[in-house]
């Protein structure tokens, strides 16, 4: 009896010491042809829709869902409805009960999003996808008024953004001409910027009026668009769609998609330092809060790349469930990277879970079309 008593304990604290130990992951990840967004639930073995929340305000009309963050104290999300009559609209959400809290107007296609911890204002590139290839804008908002109350113009089509770890600077690349640009939160101004094809444009006046975003792949945009007058425009050849600062060092990483390599800028001598060679069109991406890894979306190949930093190697590379790879956000303990996907044709969209040390994929759930902007909420 004794014996059995013993092995019954002995079960029974291995199993609630393994319950206590679990972690479940939540992540939000768009559904921009559904107009949805979705809270997936990670439990370190499977991935589950908790809910799905439906955005926008034309029943009858894609808004597209781009870009997404959460506010540092993880109380609030917000999402850039990146079609509007012309302009998009910044929407403000709670993540106690994913109920619209209020909205702002900003620019032409807002994209890329996020709140300084420095200043507490939101800073959202408008991407401007339909419009002339002109310089764009960073469009900055007091979060608790949803106000508006600044744009600053950096280069043509700004997509990726990202800000320090300090709150201090937002980093973010020009599509199409091909910069970094580095605003100052504090002064509202850009501080830098940096051409990286390492020559000098010519002014873009072409038009991209009337494009379809929901069937394009902004990886395979034409180079031979015309400027006014039948002058052909500049078009960067490495076509940077995101930017990151790494987190303890003095770093931003630049996805090139034209060019098939992650750039590595140093920030004290604001040039490029290194060049890591890619799979096809790398379009996000994000290194893990400790700094060791690099995740990055290869969009062209369906694929998804983890990169050791301190060796500046590439450990795995991981097929995606479905084609057309977006997004990717990096877990606050370093362990996993979630990746949107979007899908081709009818197809649903797909979130994989990828274990970073491992380089592995451990788990994937579908959700609406065209899976793409995406972030990480919390771990309990």
């Amino acid at each position: 009896m004794n014996t059995m008593i013993k092995s019954f304990l002995l079960s029974a604290a291995i199993f609630f010491g393994y319950t206590a130990g679990a972690q479940n992951y939540y992540v939000y990840v768009t559904a921009e042809s559904e107009d949805e967004v979705a809270l997936i639930k990670f439990d370190g073995t499977k991935a589950t829709v908790e809910e799905t929340i439906a955005v926008g305000i034309w029943p009858a009309e894609i808004e597209g869902p781009h870009g997404i963050n959460v506010s540092p104290d993880g109380k609030f999300w917000y999402l850039s409805l990146a079609h509007g009559n012309p302009y998009g609209t910044l929407y403000k959400f709670s993540t106690a009960t994913n109920q619209v809290i209020d909205t702002v107007r900003l620019g032409l296609f807002p994209a890329s999003l996020q709140v300084s911890k420095a200043t507490g204002l939101l800073y959202c590139v408008n991407f401007d996808l339909h419009g002339d290839m002109v310089p764009s804008t960073v469009s900055v908002v007091d979060p608790e008024e949803m106000i508006e109350i600044d744009r600053i113009e950096t280069g043509v089509m700004p997509h990726g953004s990202r800000i320090s770890a300090d709150g201090l600077y937002h980093y973010s690349v020009g599509m199409m001409s091909g910069e970094l640009f580095e605003i100052s939160t504090t002064k509202l101004k850009v501080t830098r910027k940096l051409n990286l094809d390492g020559k000098e444009e010519e002014p873009a006046m072409a038009s991209m009026g009337g494009m379809d975003h929901s069937a394009m792949d902004h990886s395979a945009m034409g180079h031979s668009m015309m400027a006014g007058g039948g002058k052909k425009m500049y078009h960067s050849a490495v076509k940077p769609t995101w930017a990151i600062p790494h987190p303890t060092e003095r770093k931003v990483y630049v996805a090139g998609n034209g060019s098939d390599e992650i750039l590595e800028v140093d920030l004290d001598k604001w040039e490029i330092t290194n060049r890591l060679k890619t799979g096809k069109a790398p379009y996000n991406v994000d290194v893990s809060p400790d700094g060791r890894w690099l995740v990055a979306t290869y969009k062209g190949s369906a694929e998804t790349g983890v990169w050791d930093l301190k060796k500046a190697k590439e450990t795995a590379r991981i097929k995606n469930t479905r084609k057309v790879s977006h997004g990717v956000s990096i877990s606050s303990d370093s362990k996993y990277a979630f990746i949107s996907v979007e899908g081709i044709g009818g197809e649903p969209g797909t979130m994989d879970v990828i274990d970073i040390k491992k380089g592995t994929k451990v788990a994937s759930v579908d959700m609406g079309k065209q899976a793409g902007g995406i972030i990480f909420w919390k771990m309990e």
